[in-house]
């Protein structure tokens, strides 16, 4: 990365950020949160919060907590919030209504998601492919899986994955974008792969719901997961999502089959009987706090098209890595992050030799992103809230800080 070559060159990214926000379509979004001067870009850790929460979950609080009490759960809609809230989020991974339902975290999900898969496979499949490189909780719940269903576990690069599929495979468990480097990977053809081996396909959705289209029905994805802290800015902790193809929800066997998801919750039977639908993805009594804060937070999407805001996304990463070969210093940086567009989701991830040191400096001047050992400083772009003055901002604090 070159060195930046004086003033001419330095006013020329901040002139083109102007232009670039003047003509965002998106930027009368960024009102309905609250931030402050700060550069935030740790939204793919925490997303903003957005301005209409506080109120509501006031209201739930002191009205449907403090004076309907256990009115609420019929008269406030608190029991039908599961499935209310997951067909709040189907339009955003490509989902029609009736197949995701909203609650417990990733990692519960996950285990449920993938123990369903392998008995929804069948006898002769003892197998469960895993993405090699994926979030480390990922890695320990499939290891469980496996343990429980009796399968062999096979941690696979996602590259390799349709090579190493067989007639064993049972399920095959990916991220749609890689945490570390934000590489996105390529749904549609693994789906495909894993289908004609006779396997079943479990996305997990966490750095890509809200940042780009998903396709979980145009692909025949048979199940997925997500948070929803993340860019769907439900709040810290906020319930996971789990989804359940059409196709399959008559035979998804939850491996918690807990009283919430019984076909008679109520009638306290010894005996197990799963509702219908989705439905069967319920646990126990949901979170109704952190559910209704993000049925809440969602509203920011009334409207939002995702491809409009996958081509913002694009549009600030490639803004960001052009501002990073301006202001930084050759060689002091590397990124990690794809540099095509079909092979990017909306973080970038750069190498540097201190990178803990750095990002907090970062932090200390207003920059705000995050740091992954030992040596990756990560950049989350959101694009409901984040401009592209931010952007040049964060690249020239960078180059100062590294010598530029």
């Amino acid at each position: 990365m070159s060195e930046p070559r004086g003033n001419a060159v330095r006013s020329e990214p901040s002139a083109r950020a102007a232009q670039l926000d003047a003509a965002d379509e998106l930027a009368g979004l960024r009102k309905r949160f609250v931030l402050d001067d700060a550069v935030y870009l740790d939204g793919n850790s925490l997303g903003a919060l957005p301005a209409d929460v506080p109120a509501r979950i006031d209201d739930v609080v002191r009205r449907q907590w403090g004076e309907l009490r256990i009115r609420s759960w019929e008269e406030s809609g608190w029991w039908t919030a599961p499935e209310r809230i997951g067909d709040r989020i189907a339009p955003l991974v490509g989902a029609a209504p009736g197949q995701i339902v909203v609650g417990d975290s990733t990692s519960v999900n996950v285990f449920k998601a993938l123990v369903g898969a392998v008995r929804l496979a069948g006898d002769g499949r003892d197998e469960i492919v895993v993405d090699a490189t994926t979030f480390p909780t990922d890695g320990y719940i499939a290891a469980s899986a496996a343990r429980l269903t009796g399968c062999e576990l096979r941690p696979v690069e996602p590259a390799e994955v349709p090579g190493a599929l067989g007639p064993r495979t049972a399920a095959v468990l990916l991220n749609h974008v890689d945490y570390r480097t934000g590489r996105l990977h390529d749904l549609p053809s693994l789906t495909a792969a894993i289908h004609d081996a006779g396997a079943l396909a479990v996305w997990d959705l966490c750095h890509s719901a809200g940042a780009l289209p998903v396709g979980l029905d145009a692909h025949g994805v048979d199940l997925a997961v997500g948070c929803t802290y993340k860019y769907l800015n439900g709040g810290p902790g906020s319930p996971a999502y789990l989804y359940v193809a059409a196709a399959h929800q008559d035979r998804f066997d939850s491996p918690l089959p807990g009283w919430n998801s019984h076909a008679e919750p109520f009638g306290m039977s010894p005996t197990y009987a799963p509702a219908p639908g989705a439905l069967r993805g319920r646990v126990g009594t949901p979170d109704i706090l952190s559910m209704l804060a993000l049925e809440a937070a969602l509203d920011v999407w009334d409207g939002v098209s995702v491809d409009s805001v996958r081509a913002k996304s694009l549009a600030l990463t490639d803004f960001f890595l052009d501002c990073v070969s301006q202001y930084v210093p050759e060689g002091r940086v590397e990124s990690l992050t794809p540099p095509a567009h079909a092979d990017r989701g909306s973080q970038v991830a750069l190498r540097c030799a201190d990178a803990g040191t750095v990002m907090k400096s970062l932090i200390e001047q207003g920059v705000i992103g995050d740091f992954r050992h030992p040596d990756v400083l990560r950049f989350g772009f959101t694009p409901l809230y984040v401009g592209f003055a931010d952007v040049e901002r964060a690249a020239r604090v960078l180059g100062r800080t590294l010598g530029g």
